[in-house]
């Protein structure tokens, strides 16, 4: 009797012991990838989305953020994306390659400030860059939010547009990056971004252009300490969700993860402003020069990144319409 008492309680303990792994396998896992490191824009829009739809569903999905390239670069993970190997991820205009439009995320010159570019993300621009791409592509692209303007760093001073010709600037190797520095008369140098230090030490390239995160996440003003603030090109990056995925979803679940695209990139809009107007302190405590551009330097900068517009109008059959979209939101 005391042997099958004793049986009885350790079938109850080894079984209360293997609960939670029980529950735990019930969940439905989301795995979403993405390319920046803790703590930039692109990986706190993954975890927010992540935390809202594991808070509303009261722990239905397991979703787990993948940052910093853990599941590959970028090709590889918008790979995984499309077949289902991966259910999300989050990426930019390297979805190009699957449809030219959505280059035009980024077009040179097209925003005024974050707040313009919000509007015309939250409107018409938006479904007018992305129209068709679900189709193309096996993916739904669920939100647009800001990793931030890019601006010049250089080793020497840049007061005026013509500081800017015949320097060797790093840029992505991307053919509207390079349009636009020869636009603006420079030499673009496709590099990968980790190589930008070490080319800036041994002379190889003049500086370059990015956002404000990772300016101050590289240091990158100790080494080419002139900042210019022509914020010519905003990055914006998307949460992405394999199709089948997302369509088979009950209805009530798809609302929350619709809710959670949204509520993840109108945090990443809000956070952004305070982002660079930080990055601009840190700069300027760590010994950078920071320059505002003049009227007539910026009209410069204007001329330039039109300049590289006449790249869509031969990809993209509605480029017109999605340049123009953009006006009603200044």
């Amino acid at each position: 009797m005391k042997r099958r008492i004793l049986l009885l309680s350790l079938m109850a303990v080894f079984g209360a012991a293997m609960l939670p792994t029980a529950q735990a396998a019930d969940k439905i896992i989301v795995k979403i990838a993405g390319m920046k490191p803790d703590g930039e824009p692109e990986t706190v829009g993954m975890k927010l989305f992540a935390k809202y739809v594991m808070d509303k569903t009261n722990g239905k999905y397991d979703v787990r953020v993948f940052p910093n390239s853990q599941l590959g670069k970028e090709d590889a993970y918008i790979a995984q994306t499309r077949k289902g190997i991966i259910q999300m991820c989050a990426t930019g205009t390297q979805t190009s390659s699957l449809q030219p439009s959505m280059a035009m995320f980024e077009t040179p010159m097209l925003f005024d400030s974050l707040e313009h570019a919000h509007k015309a993300m939250n409107g018409e621009t938006f479904k007018l860059i992305t129209k068709g791409f679900s189709e193309k592509s096996g993916m739904t692209v669920m939100n647009a939010f800001p990793l931030g303007f890019r601006h010049f760093y250089t080793k020497k001073p840049v007061n005026s547009i013509n500081d800017l010709k015949g320097l060797r600037m790093r840029v992505p190797n991307i053919p509207l990056y390079l349009e636009f520095a020869k636009q603006l008369g420079q030499s673009g140098q496709p590099m990968p971004f980790a190589e930008v230090p070490s080319a800036l030490d041994q002379g190889t390239i003049d500086g370059g252009d990015s956002p404000f995160s990772d300016i101050t996440a590289l240091k990158m003003y100790e080494i080419a300490p002139n900042i210019t603030l022509s914020g010519h090109l905003l990055v914006i990056h998307s949460l992405y969700i394999n199709n089948d995925f997302y369509n088979k979803l009950p209805p009530e679940d798809k609302k929350v993860f619709d809710e959670a695209a949204k509520y993840s990139a109108e945090e990443v809009w809000k956070m952004a402003a305070d982002v660079e107007k930080k990055a601009v302190e840190q700069i300027t405590k760590g010994g950078g020069k920071i320059v505002t551009p003049n009227a007539e330097f910026k009209a410069a900068l204007e001329k330039a990144g039109q300049g590289t517009w006449k790249l869509f109008y031969d990809t993209v059959p509605n480029a017109k319409e999605i340049l123009e979209s953009v006006k009603q939101y200044k």
